[in-house]
């Protein structure tokens, strides 16, 4: 029975919110990468991209929720969701218009689009701050738990429960909805088809008659839809604020270029490895231990390497150690 009750802790604390957190990741380490395959730079402003289209669905939750409509037990986000992509797409369209296609066309060194996109992220920034403020905000809705951790123990008889939260749940099923679309889209529409070979030999695509523009306002929009869904998903499971998101620019680059730059099935698998080293590291093991291990064994600290106040550090590391020995990633993706 003890182990059992390691093993509830365990899932409860550890695996659930690291899955639910990796797919976050994932989905926004997808736009990153699309980004940079087709692209050719990495951009700065995805963290605060993702800050501006979940602020955008905040407001029109928040509209939803005035006018009294709703998704049922289903947070009314989802229902704001649209017009979030909708609005993020138009902005990112607008900015590739008036900042990057110059730069583009003048076939700027990558470094330089960098340091484009750094001005065009501490705009955003701005932008975010001036229209929602600073604090947290908090636009969850609908029912907060599939199960409560109170009538997982009155079921199951044991010491410790596990519950489900309804936007860890929503994450998961999202990330493999919106991964599944993503594929199939890349391998299996002429479109995706275009991307790809544009991604994989930039002169040989355009003597085969692909539209240059065309690919790269596809690509905005596919990127516009990913940071969206990215940045909603993660205020759904815990709380929105701008600088947050900021923040999460580290670990979403550190999961695209682990998993390899440039390749989706990457970016997907660098999501989870980051969430689960973060998770796991700056978890304190105790609770987990005191039912695992024999008596007397147990520690009597709270067997946590690291607080949770530097779990962005886990990401840091991570990929500097990738950098030093495997710059392509897990999946040979391109070097960075």
């Amino acid at each position: 029975m003890d182990l059992l009750n390691s093993l509830i802790v365990l899932t409860n604390f550890v695996l659930v919110p690291a899955l639910a957190y990796g797919a976050q990741l994932a989905i926004g380490a997808l736009g990153v990468t699309l980004i940079y395959g087709i692209l050719r730079f990495s951009n700065f402003a995805h963290g605060d991209t993702m800050a501006f289209s979940t602020t955008i669905t905040i407001l029109f939750t928040w509209w939803f929720q005035s006018i009294g409509a709703n998704f049922g037990p289903l947070p009314t986000a989802l229902l704001a969701l649209p017009f979030g992509i909708a609005i993020t797409a138009l902005l990112m369209l607008g900015t590739d218009r008036i900042v990057y296609r110059f730069y583009r066309q003048q076939k700027a060194k990558p470094v330089i689009l960098v340091i484009v996109s750094m001005g065009v992220m501490f705009v955003m920034n701005g932008l975010v701050r001036f229209i929602i403020g600073v604090g947290d905000q908090n636009f969850a809705d609908g029912e907060r738990f599939i199960f409560t951790v109170r009538e997982f123990r009155d079921w199951s008889g044991l010491e410790e429960g596990f519950g489900i939260r309804t936007t860890q749940a929503i994450t998961v099923i999202t990330a493999v909805i919106v991964v599944a679309l993503l594929f199939w889209f890349l391998n299996k529409t002429r479109t995706g088809k275009s991307m790809r070979a544009f991604s994989d030999n930039e002169d040989l695509a355009l003597l085969s008659g692909i539209n240059p523009e065309r690919v790269v306002m596809v690509t905005w929009l596919i990127v516009a839809a990913l940071t969206t869904i990215a940045g909603v998903l993660y205020g759904l499971d815990k709380s929105f604020k701008p600088f947050t998101y900021f923040q999460l620019l580290l670990p979403i680059f550190a999961a695209a270029i682990v998993g390899g730059l440039g390749s989706p099935l990457g970016a997907i698998a660098g999501g989870f490895v980051i969430a689960f080293s973060e998770v796991t590291i700056t978890y304190a093991w105790k609770k987990v231990l005191v039912y695992a291990l024999p008596d007397g064994l147990e520690p009597s600290g709270l067997a946590q390497l690291m607080s949770t106040d530097y779990k962005f550090a886990v990401s840091f590391v991570i990929l500097i150690i990738v950098l030093l020995f495997r710059p392509t990633g897990l999946f040979k993706g391109q070097s960075v």
